[in-house]
C-alpha cells in the first residue's frame, strides 16, 4: 500500500478510499494508494498555516539555499523519479529522463534565483515629505493542484514559485498519478525545507473542493480542464481568495506558401505527438495557405508514418500510450464524429490490438471550422487540417476559438510573422516551431485558457502581493481641517 499523503514532514497513509495506479502501457495494477480522507485535507492545511510564519520570514537567499540542495537531489534520484512517472503516466523514460526532468530541476534553479530579485520593489519619494517603499510579501498558505499529463514538472511550476517566495503549499496530484510528487516532497525534506512548508494529500476531486474551500488558503493555483478551472473560481469566489488558472488549449499553426514546408510539417508533427498529444499546447489545428495546403498533408502524412509508438521503456519509442483506455476511446470518439460528419482520416485514427492505451497519430482533413474536433479539446495525437485563402482569413480561423494558450506561425517572411503573430489571441505564438519553452518566459493563456503565468518571474509575481509602506518624513502636529497647511 503506497501512503497516499506528505503530512508534517513525513509520508503518511490517508484515511480515505482505496485507489489501484495502473500502467498505461499494460492495463495492469502498479501499486495501490491510501488516499486522504477530507480530515486528512483539513490537516494538510492546518500544517501548512502553522509553517507560514517561520518560513515566510526567513531570508529569501536561506529558502534558495534549500530549493537549490533539492534540485540537485532531484537530479541524483532521476532514475526513480522516471520509473515511477513512467508506470503511471506511459510516457517514454528517455524522453522524460533527458528532457523534462532536467528542465523541471532548471525551473527550480530559476526559482530560487528570482525570488531574491523581486520585481517591483524598491523605495523613494513619490510623494513631497514621504519615504514610500514597495515590498512584495508572500500570500499565504496556497492549493496547488496538478495534472496528470505532467505530475513532476507541472508540481514543480507550483511548488517552486511558491516556496521560493516564503508561502507554504499544499499539492494534490491527479489521483491516478501522485507517486513522483510523493517522492519529490520527501526529496525536499531531506534538502532542507522544514516541515509544513510542502503538503501533499492524494485523492479525488471531492478532497480538491475541500481544499478549495479552506478559508485559510489564500490562493488557489489550477492547471486542468477548463471546467474544472471554472469550478474553483466558482468556489474561491465565495470567500475572495486568489486563483491562478491554466487550463485547456487548441493550438493553431499557420502555415503560409513561403515557409519551409519540410520544416513546418516536421514541427508540427512533434506539437502535436508529444507527450502522446496529451499537452495544452499541443498542435491541433493546422491552417495551410490553399496553394500549399496538399502538399503540407502530403507531408504531415509522411511525419506521422514515421513516428515510433511503443513501449515506453524502449529507448528509440517517440511516444508511448494515452494515460487510459477510458481517455482512449473519448479521444476516439472525437475521431468517429468527425468521419460520421464527413471529414477524412489520412492516417490513424484506429485503435491497435493488444493492451495498453495506444493510439496512432492521427491527421483529419475535411472538417468544417464548426465541428467540435476543430473547436474543442481533444487531448490526444490528433491534428486536424484546413485551407486558407489569405493572411486575414488565416487569423480570423486561428482566433474564431475559445481557447487561447499557444499558436505557431510559419512564414519566411519577417514582417508578416510579427504581424500575425501579434493578432492571434493566445499566451504564446512562436515563429517556425511549436512547444519549446524556457524557464526565463511566461506560461499561460487567455480567454477560455485561463490566466495567470507559470515560469518566469511572472510566475514569481502570482505568489506574491506587493505592498506600499509610506513613512512620513517628519512629525508634526495634525491640521485642524484637510486643507494643506
Amino acid at each position: 500500500m503506497i501512503a497516499g499523503r506528505f503530512h508534517r514532514g513525513r509520508r503518511v497513509e490517508g484515511g480515505g478510499d482505496s485507489r489501484v495506479l495502473l500502467d498505461p502501457a499494460t492495463g495492469e495494477p502498479t501499486g495501490t494508494v491510501a488516499e486522504a480522507s477530507m480530515a486528512d485535507a483539513d490537516a494538510a492545511v492546518a500544517a501548512a498555516a502553522d509553517a507560514f510564519g517561520p518560513w515566510s520570514q526567513r531570508p529569501a537567499g536561506e529558502r534558495a539555499r534549500v530549493i537549490l540542495r533539492w534540485a540537485d537531489l532531484i537530479d541524483e534520484h532521476a532514475e526513480q523519479l522516471t520509473a515511477l512517472e513512467v508506470a503511471e503516466t506511459g510516457k517514454p523514460a528517455a524522453v522524460f529522463r533527458d528532457g523534462e526532468l532536467p528542465f523541471g530541476t532548471d525551473n527550480l534553479r530559476f526559482f530560487a534565483g528570482a525570488a531574491r530579485s523581486l520585481e517591483e520593489t524598491g523605495a523613494g519619494v513619490l510623494s513631497a515629505g514621504y519615504t514610500s517603499m514597495i515590498v512584495r510579501r508572500p500570500v499565504g498558505p496556497v492549493v496547488g493542484i496538478a495534472p496528470w499529463n505532467f505530475p513532476l514538472i507541472m508540481g514543480l511550476w507550483k511548488i517552486g514559485p511558491a516556496i521560493a517566495t516564503g508561502n507554504t503549499i499544499v499539492v494534490k496530484p491527479a489521483p491516478t498519478t501522485p507517486s513522483s510528487t510523493l517522492y519529490l516532497a520527501e526529496l525536499a525534506v531531506e534538502a532542507g525545507l522544514p516541515a509544513g512548508v510542502l503538503e501533499v494529500v492524494t485523492g479525488a476531486e471531492g478532497v480538491g473542493q475541500r481544499l478549495v474551500a479552506d478559508p485559510r488558503v489564500q490562493l488557489i493555483s489550477i492547471t486542468g480542464s477548463t471546467r474544472a478551472g471554472r469550478q474553483v473560481m466558482s468556489a474561491a469566489a465565495t470567500r475572495g481568495a486568489r486563483v491562478h488558472l491554466e487550463l485547456g488549449g487548441k493550438a493553431p499553426c499557420l502555415v503560409f506558401e513561403d515557409a519551409d514546408l519540410d520544416g513546418a510539417a516536421h514541427g508540427i508533427a512533434m506539437g502535436a505527438t508529444y507527450n502522446s498529444g496529451q499537452d495544452c499546447t499541443a498542435a491541433t489545428r493546422v491552417y495551410a495557405h490553399a496553394d500549399i495546403f496538399d502538399e503540407l498533408v502530403e507531408k504531415i502524412t509522411a511525419q506521422f508514418a514515421a513516428i515510433r509508438v511503443g513501449d515506453p521503456h524502449d529507448p528509440d519509442t517517440d511516444i508511448g500510450p494515452l494515460i487510459g483506455v477510458q481517455h482512449r476511446a473519448r479521444v476516439h470518439g472525437f475521431v468517429e464524429r468527425a468521419v460520421s460528419a464527413g471529414a477524412t482520416v489520412r492516417i490513424g485514427g484506429a485503435i491497435p490490438q493488444g493492451r495498453g492505451a495506444y493510439y496512432p497519430p492521427t491527421l483529419v482533413t475535411g472538417a468544417a471550422q464548426t465541428d467540435e474536433i476543430v473547436q474543442d479539446e481533444v487531448f490526444g495525437p490528433v491534428l486536424v487540417a484546413l485551407p486558407f485563402a489569405d493572411e486575414q482569413q488565416a487569423i480570423e480561423l486561428a482566433n474564431d476559438c475559445r481557447y487561447g494558450l499557444a499558436s505557431s506561425v510559419w512564414t519566411l517572411d519577417g514582417a508578416r510573422s510579427l504581424r500575425v503573430a501579434h493578432a492571434i489571441e493566445a499566451g504564446v505564438t512562436w515563429v517556425n516551431d511549436h512547444l519549446p519553452i524556457a524557464s526565463e518566459a511566461p506560461h499561460g493563456g487567455v480567454k477560455a485558457s485561463g490566466f495567470g503565468k507559470d515560469m518566469s518571474q511572472a510566475a514569481v509575481a502570482e505568489y506574491t502581493v506587493a505592498r506600499h509602506i509610506m513613512v512620513k518624513h517628519a512629525a508634526r502636529a495634525a491640521n485642524t481641517s484637510f486643507r494643506p497647511a
